[in-house]
């Protein structure tokens, strides 16, 4: 039987789905860059992160006991002051009765201001050498010193020996620290602390050559006088004992306001300045002490009324630069970021020559080898700063999502094994108490099957010969979608019993099944797909859960028929973990969220009762499934009940079947997220399902690529083998719970062989889709029914390896 054609006299108007096709087509490219875009960005934020933390790039050696032959000696018996004036070397010590208080390694939110304060409460400023990954995260604690008159140094990006890096790793130190002060203080410097250095007379022949490059490049070199060794933490005396300048000398006095407890030296610092003092020492910052070098009159720029360095004649402590990051011309024209160049013309701060070409009218002494940052250096400076704010946003949210995924994954992996143990036990049982397992009086009334069908050639014939073999009472309704290669042709030519094929104009598969149902003769209606081959006892199978009144509609068991390709493989390894071990623990909590389009069974008066199939999302057997369990009916899942389907055979049929897949879930969510509020047994889904399914489905798997992602990173940049180890027990657990999915369900472990490819390739694509689908959903997107290309090549199940 078969209804007529339509007129091939005029041309049809457009379906809605074709409609929706054409607006779709144009968003989907964007989509999938844009969804590309932030699986990048989240790697630009690890990497960012991790090279602020130096975790990337970082080269933990440090020199020690290389000869100095090399080093003039003139240096080695300098001062602590080095700087190059048209590349001849200079060393200044700081003047008698001077303290120069400097301090390394910060700024740290928890000591960095203390140490402030104790500064302010005693009226007097120092100068802080900071590590340029720390400025960019603490940016504040920057801000707040320089506007309480204290200076700044450069002690590199990430903290390195110098001594070992190239040319280009230094002046990129360099550059980096001078951005994070211009975006977090709106400052660039000229002065210079390596890490590790100490007293002049340490210069070795491989650091000597790194003094010069930086000298060469504007930047004064700092050493110590006094070392406090306060990172020793030896007790508040000791500190300020070791702090204390030898015989009424000057000298520049190192302590740190990072790198740990640094409550010893707040203590002590109190104490030492109010010591010093009594000595009749006076305090001031490193261009403070060689601006008194270099001819200014002692405590110029003091004013009562700041407290902090005031004025003094221009270019006093400039060394011939607008800012520290502007150069590249002899005339210190900025020219931004280049190379790490503080200036031009090369003097020291506080200098009486220096600045000279300076329009400025007044300067601060004590801030003088500071300049502001203009221009290009100040943007990409802030650019630099609101990047690692994100960064340090970010990266703790995406460590408590791990955890958070962590835990869902292997609650999963826990719920599904025990439930799964419990439910195949319990449909299994074949004596015990109780007796064997069955859902009623045997049901053996003829039922309707329903094959829609769409250009479906190569597949049509396989498909109604395994319906022809059925051990149980059958009608089939084979509606043609309007094929245009045959289909109709075939399955009519065929000549097999209790066939009727129904011909439809093109309207989509809700609309095709909806056409059989209210064709169907029966009041059981098994629905499936065009490409699908039924076992002879499928049917029967799945029909006797309808043994109780309760049940409304089941869910059988979809196996992967062309499981011998890589893809195959993958896709059969996931059908069996995947979705029947889901469905086993699904159906003992009584939420099954989707009955596969494959092989499910339906009571006729309740899908009508529902409204039929809807069109409204592009998963309709979930939609159909979600829609009967709020109507109040009973949704299982029958695993003898089995049928071998053709999986998509190429990565593009792969990505295109799965992403309306998981798109379509999430609009059947969206569109019964009532349910969360439906009452009764109608909103155990609800209340059960709902959540589950987002948990597991949506949010787990979409946040599932931090594991992989934080793997990948710890593996390059933290541990490897403590990594691939913590890699390697998950890839254990999800071996055994798809071993014991493989057993349940009686198929050959052979395939257990790809997992481990699975992990690293296929599951890859599947977190793609899904931030694809989620890309989509955000931004309000349509998709089309799409039509995946067969082969055929699933037959009977007696030939499916």
């Amino acid at each position: 039987m078969t209804s007529t054609t339509p007129s091939r006299g005029r041309r049809r108007a457009p379906s809605k789905m074709e409609r929706a096709a054409g607006k779709a087509a144009a968003l989907q490219r964007p989509r999938v860059i844009l969804a590309l875009l932030l699986l990048l960005g989240l790697t630009s934020v690890m990497l960012l992160d991790g090279y602020l933390r130096s975790e990337i790039g970082n080269d933990a050696r440090v020199r020690d006991g290389a000869a100095y032959d090399k080093v003039p000696q003139k240096i080695l018996d300098g001062g602590p002051l080095l700087t190059f004036n048209s590349g001849n070397a200079k060393t200044q010590s700081i003047p008698k009765k001077t303290i120069a208080l400097t301090f390394d390694d910060g700024p740290t939110p928890t000591w960095t201001p203390q140490i402030l304060k104790v500064l302010e409460d005693n009226d007097i400023e120092a100068t802080f050498f900071m590590v340029g990954s720390m400025v960019s995260r603490y940016p504040g604690v920057v801000k707040d010193l320089v506007n309480q008159g204290n200076e700044v140094g450069i002690h590199t990006f990430t903290h390195v020996d110098l001594s070992y890096q190239s040319s280009a790793r230094l002046k990129r130190e360099l550059a980096q620290t001078q951005l994070a002060l211009a975006g977090a203080a709106g400052i660039t410097t000229t002065l210079f602390r390596a890490p590790y250095s100490s007293e002049i007379n340490a210069v070795d022949n491989y650091s000597w050559p790194v003094y010069k490059e930086v000298g060469g490049l504007g930047y004064a070199s700092v050493f110590v006088d006094t070392d406090s060794d306060d990172w020793k933490k030896p007790g508040v005396s000791k500190i300020v004992q070791w702090a204390t300048p030898k015989n009424n000398k000057g000298a520049v006095v190192l302590m740190h306001d990072a790198g740990g407890d640094r409550s010893q030296t707040v203590t002590a610092l109190d104490k030492y300045i109010k010591q010093m003092k009594a000595k009749g020492y006076s305090f001031t910052t490193v261009s403070g002490a060689m601006a008194k070098l270099n001819g200014a009159p002692n405590g110029a720029g003091r004013t009562a009324a700041t407290g902090s360095g005031g004025a003094v004649e221009a270019g006093v402590g400039q060394t011939g630069a607008q800012t520290g990051m502007e150069t590249g011309t002899q005339s210190g024209a900025q020219t931004g970021a280049v190379g790490g160049q503080p200036g031009g013309t090369q003097s020291a701060p506080g200098s009486s020559s220096a600045g000279n070409s300076s329009s400025a009218g007044k300067v601060n002494v004590e801030q003088s080898g500071q300049q502001k940052a203009t221009g290009a250096t100040l943007y990409e400076g802030k650019a630099l700063i609101y990047a690692v704010a994100v960064a340090e946003w970010v990266l703790p949210l995406l460590s408590w999502l791990l955890l958070v995924v962590g835990v869902s994954v292997m609650g999963r992996f826990g719920m599904m094994l025990l439930l799964a143990r419990r439910h195949y036990r319990q449909r299994n049982k074949k004596r015990g108490k109780g007796g064997k397992f069955s859902w009623g009086t045997t049901v053996t009334r003829p039922v309707t099957v329903i094959v829609p069908a769409y250009n479906e050639k190569e597949c049509i014939a396989n498909t109604l010969h395994s319906l022809a073999k059925s051990t149980h009472p059958i009608e089939i309704i084979v509606v043609d979608d309007g094929s245009t290669d045959g289909t109709k042709e075939i399955a009519e030519s065929l000549g097999l019993p209790n066939v009727r094929v129904i011909r439809q104009e093109n309207a989509g598969k809700p609309a095709a099944l909806n056409n059989g149902v209210r064709n169907a003769s029966y009041d059981i209606v098994v629905m499936m797909d065009g490409d699908t081959v039924f076992e002879p006892d499928a049917v029967h199978q799945l029909v006797q859960p309808f043994a109780d009144l309760e049940i409304g509609a089941v869910a059988g068991n979809a196996k992967v028929g062309n499981r011998d390709t890589v893809i195959g493989a993958w896709q059969h390894i996931e059908y069996v973990m995947g979705f029947n071990l889901d469905r086993r623990m699904y159906d003992l909590l009584r939420c099954m969220p989707t009955i596969p389009g494959a092989i499910g069974a339906f009571r006729r008066d309740a899908v009508l009762g529902v409204g039929g199939m809807s069109e409204d999302t592009l998963a309709e057997d979930t939609d159909i499934t979600i829609a009967m369990h709020r109507a109040g009916w009973r949704v299982v899942y029958q695993e003898h009940a089995k049928a071998w389907t053709e999986a998509p055979g190429s990565l593009k049929q792969l990505w295109s079947q799965r992403y309306r897949w998981s798109y379509g879930t999430m609009q059947a969510l969206w569109k019964h997220r009532k349910s969360l509020t439906d009452k009764g047994p109608s909103g155990r889904f609800g209340r059960i399902g709902m959540p589950l399914v987002v948990i597991f489905q949506i949010i787990t798997p979409v946040l599932a690529p931090l594991i992989d992602v934080f793997t990948i990173y710890s593996m390059i940049f933290v541990d490897f083998w403590a990594s691939l180890l913590a890699w390697l027990a998950v890839l254990v657990v999800q071996l055994v719970c798809a071993a014991y999915a493989f057993r349940l369900d009686r198929e050959k472990y052979r395939y257990l062989a790809m997992l481990p490819l699975q992990q690293l390739a296929y599951r890859q694509m599947m977190y793609l889709v899904l931030i694809h689908s989620s890309v989509t959903a955000l931004t309000g997107g349509r998709l089309r029914w799409q039509k995946l290309k067969r082969t055929g090549e699933v037959g009977t199940p007696a030939g499916v390896s």
